[in-house]
């Protein structure tokens, strides 16, 4: 993302007011993005007899760009001094280092760091799951599917950006999303695919469900060079959805679903008044929600060998590539349901590793004490704040020095079978060594 400008601002009592006054439902916990608790008292068979269940599905969750800085603010934002996120609930806590093997650079991208996720092979910025000599490797959505295991993405940035795609493509270079889409269909066949990139699966000139050159970004507009593939996925038995009302009505009859609700991603990263917007057609939450209902399945298509699920909340990177502290507490808020989703969902079902990170720190984010005269940035890098913490009369400043990625090491959380594992501080290709050992497994 390129680097923007903007002047100088304080948000204080506005958003202070907002933040008092939301009144949100959530779907597991009703309380102003607080942690919620997952189901207890329910025991599985394994666990009544004894025995420790095998890990037989994994929800992989990226916030993207979210370094531990991120994680403490939303914590002051949304939990309050004394209070936890759900994804700092999750009992086994490490951390992953992300240096990519780059000719010309030492800090990761997100091609690089998800391909070091799916294949356990460190490679260079921009590359999909290829090696430094732009050689294909495995990946884990690929090999879970040939395990028998149902394979699922959800994301808000488009369903053919980097992270997701390092799962399911191979590509020398992140930017060919139209490519990556075609092999969602040719090659990895994702049984579940929902987030926003409309415009890379239908051909220049053909709008879809979302209108070319939107007043919102009107450099948003189809650009695919493989054909129609709304109309192939169909084809291939996809129930294609692109409205919430839609995605709730889906069935996904032969369990395979294609959801695209927006252009591009799922909301418009800028600067705090500069057109920033961040509305989702459909959340985080709930498109989680459906993925996890239509990956278990029902009745005769009753899921038995178990699943892959990745789900990215984009918004933590790119809000803060811009140095919006509003917006990148929003996408925390986010992300933090769709995990609370994914941890109830995991409570019932004991066999399910939850595994929380993040790709890379974006920012170089940090929680201040409010202090106009610590003012060390300028123009994009203007201090953001203050902020109200949640249940409290204090109040916190966010401060930026980047706006590019930055190499702190991103925080690990994990529950489940084989949580243990992230116990510690490791290379990012370390995902790889543990996630393989189940996904493989037939």
């Amino acid at each position: 993302m390129d680097r923007v400008t903007r002047k100088p601002r304080h948000l204080g009592t506005t958003l202070a007011a907002v933040a008092a006054t939301a009144v949100v439902t959530m779907v597991v916990s009703p309380t102003l993005g607080a942690s919620a608790q997952a189901p207890q008292g329910a025991k599985s068979p394994q666990a009544a007899a004894g025995k420790a269940p095998k890990a037989k599905n994994v929800i992989f969750i990226n916030g993207d760009g979210m370094g531990p800085a991120a994680r403490e603010a939303a914590r002051l934002y949304l939990a309050g001094l004394d209070g936890e996120l759900t994804m700092d609930k999750l009992p086994v806590a490490g951390q992953l280092t992300t240096s990519p093997h780059d000719p010309k650079a030492v800090i990761t991208d997100s091609a690089a760091a998800a391909s070091a996720w799916a294949t356990g092979e460190k490679t260079y910025n921009g590359a999909i799951s290829v090696d430094v000599d732009g050689n294909k490797l495995a990946t884990l959505g690929q090999q879970a599917k040939a395990a028998g295991k149902r394979t699922g993405l959800v994301t808000t940035a488009q369903v053919t950006d980097a992270s997701p795609a390092a799962f399911f493509a191979n590509t020398a270079d992140r930017g060919q999303q139209d490519e990556i889409a075609r092999q969602y269909l040719d090659v990895s066949r994702p049984d579940v695919i929902l987030g926003g990139g409309e415009d890379w699966w239908l051909p220049k000139g053909t709008a879809g469900a979302f209108p070319d050159k939107p007043a919102e970004d009107p450099s948003e507009a189809s650009k695919g060079t493989k054909g129609d593939l709304v109309a192939k996925a169909e084809k291939k038995g996809y129930e294609y959805v692109s409205s919430a009302a839609q995605l709730g009505k889906a069935k996904a009859k032969d369990g395979k679903l294609l959801g695209l609700f927006a252009n591009e991603e799922m909301f418009q990263q800028k600067p705090e008044g500069q057109g920033d917007v961040y509305k989702p057609v459909v959340d985080l939450a709930t498109m989680t929600t459906k993925a996890l209902d239509t990956l278990d399945g029902k009745g005769k298509s009753k899921n038995k060998n178990g699943f892959f699920l990745m789900v990215e909340e984009e918004g933590t990177d790119e809000f803060a590539h811009a140095n919006n502290a509003e917006k990148t507490l929003e996408s925390m808020r986010q992300l933090e349901r769709a995990v609370a989703v994914a941890r109830s969902y995991a409570a019932t079902h004991p066999d399910t590793l939850l595994v929380v990170t993040a790709d890379h720190e974006t920012g170089g984010l940090s929680v201040e004490e409010n202090d106009p005269a610590d003012e060390t940035g300028s123009g994009q890098s203007t201090e953001d704040g203050p902020f109200p913490i949640r249940n409290s009369d204090k109040s916190f400043t966010i401060d930026w020095t980047t706006g590019q990625h930055t190499s702190v090491a991103v925080p690990v959380t994990a529950e489940g079978p084989s949580a243990e594992r992230f116990n510690g501080k490791h290379a990012n290709t370390y995902v790889h060594t543990v996630l393989s050992d189940i996904l493989t497994r037939r």
